[in-house]
């Protein structure tokens, strides 16, 4: 293995965050403090939405928008079997049931006439995931929804800093205009970094109450929202909630990070347009295609190896030092919800397709030109090996 790894995604850091974490460790508040109202208010005027409310990982945040959405017990919740666990678990954490809907080839994200397909009388709601950066359908979303009464929380985990286009007005990813909530992570591979973090923003007050209540153990302590009040000490446990609530230096080191979203999405952006060109015309390999009313921010960047065996390719690649991964094996595959739900191969078969194809190559903002020259030159050689 070549002595210089390039990894698939790293953060990246300057002497600005390291001293905005430095601050707060100097402050009178390490938790439940004034910076994770600042953060939540720069992230919300950012998305273009009402609220914002910072937890402790993107996770916690579909939990909790499950929870707030009041999905129950013999409820059914459609999302895409192409994403990580969370996007299904946090279903099965409310006792609702997951229903996979089949992808669009070209996307990678949800397809809407398979979200019809799997339409029932027990459908509570739909968890678009915008795969890789880019949006899902929203507007078409959107109207399955309100046609049907269901919820929709869009999973934004890859897609802070993309954008969208309907009838010819421009939105942002998070300002929730064709949906009831969307959530964010913070985790360091992805757009902004906080250590571990998510959050959730919507435009809905009771929403939003309802998810900072059950962010800090469903506990009040307004007296205007008290149905006794004992004194100034007085609190009381309304609901049952959770502790998912985030740290000051995480909010400090997440709000610093903000600050060069737009720098980083240009930097994904940049090497995105790149690799495009120089595998574009490469006969064993197919990209992902991007709508043209969408602007990703490109969390990851998939090749698809179409004339080659995908495991020798990523094989390839990983000994010369490219750390490539794979995102996603297909939900329904796992052995929990094979075993819980029945799930087996063949359900879903154009998720199972792109799986069998899927190689994430490396990219993030603090890759250099010559970094993205020798993957790029690094898939050149190593198909090129893997041929002869």
């Amino acid at each position: 293995m070549s002595s210089r790894y390039i990894p698939y995604g790293r953060h990246f850091l300057g002497p600005d965050d390291i001293q905005a974490v430095v601050d707060i460790l100097n402050s009178d508040w390490l938790t439940q403090g004034p910076m994770v109202q600042q953060f939540e208010q720069a992230f919300a005027s950012l998305c273009g939405v009402r609220y914002a409310v910072a937890v402790s990982s993107g996770t916690a945040a579909l939990h909790l928008a499950a929870l707030a959405a009041g999905f129950a017990p013999g409820d059914e919740v459609i999302t895409s079997p192409i994403t990580f666990v969370a996007s299904a678990n946090c279903v099965i954490y409310v006792g609702a049931k997951p229903v996979f809907a089949d992808i669009d080839p070209k996307t990678g994200c949800i397809a809407t006439d398979q979200i019809l397909a799997q339409l029932t009388p027990a459908t509570r709601g739909i968890i678009p995931v915008h795969f890789a950066g880019q949006p899902c359908d929203l507007a078409a979303i959107n109207t399955i929804a309100r046609e049907h009464d269901l919820i929709v929380i869009e999973d934004a985990a890859h897609a802070l800093g993309s954008s969208y286009t309907v009838d010819g007005h421009h939105f942002k990813t998070g300002c929730c205009a064709h949906s009831d909530m969307t959530i964010f992570s913070l985790h360091p591979v992805k757009h902004i970094a906080a250590g571990e973090g998510g959050v959730i923003t919507t435009n809905n007050k009771k929403l939003y109450d309802q998810l900072c209540l059950l962010r800090s153990h469903g506990i009040v302590k307004d007296p205007e929202r008290l149905s006794a009040n004992e004194g100034p000490w007085f609190y009381e446990m309304q609901v049952l909630g959770f502790n998912y609530r985030i740290t000051d230096f995480q909010c400090a080191l997440a709000l610093s990070q903000l600050k060069k979203l737009d720098a980083f999405v240009t930097r994904r952006r940049d090497i995105a347009r790149t690799y495009k060109k120089a595998f574009q015309d490469e006969a064993a390999l197919g990209l992902i295609a991007q709508r043209p009313e969408v602007s990703s921010s490109f969390h990851i960047y998939v090749i698809l190896a179409l004339g080659l065996d995908r495991a020798d390719l990523f094989n390839a690649l990983r000994e010369r030092g490219i750390g490539v991964n794979v995102h996603y094996i297909p939900v329904h595959l796992q052995p929990y919800y094979r075993n819980k739900f029945g799930y087996r191969a063949g359900d879903y078969p154009l998720a199972e397709e792109y799986y069998r194809h899927a190689i994430t190559i490396p990219l993030y903002p603090a890759m250099t030109n010559d970094d993205v020259a020798r993957v790029i030159e690094s898939v050149r050689q190593s198909i090129k090996s893997l041929l002869q």
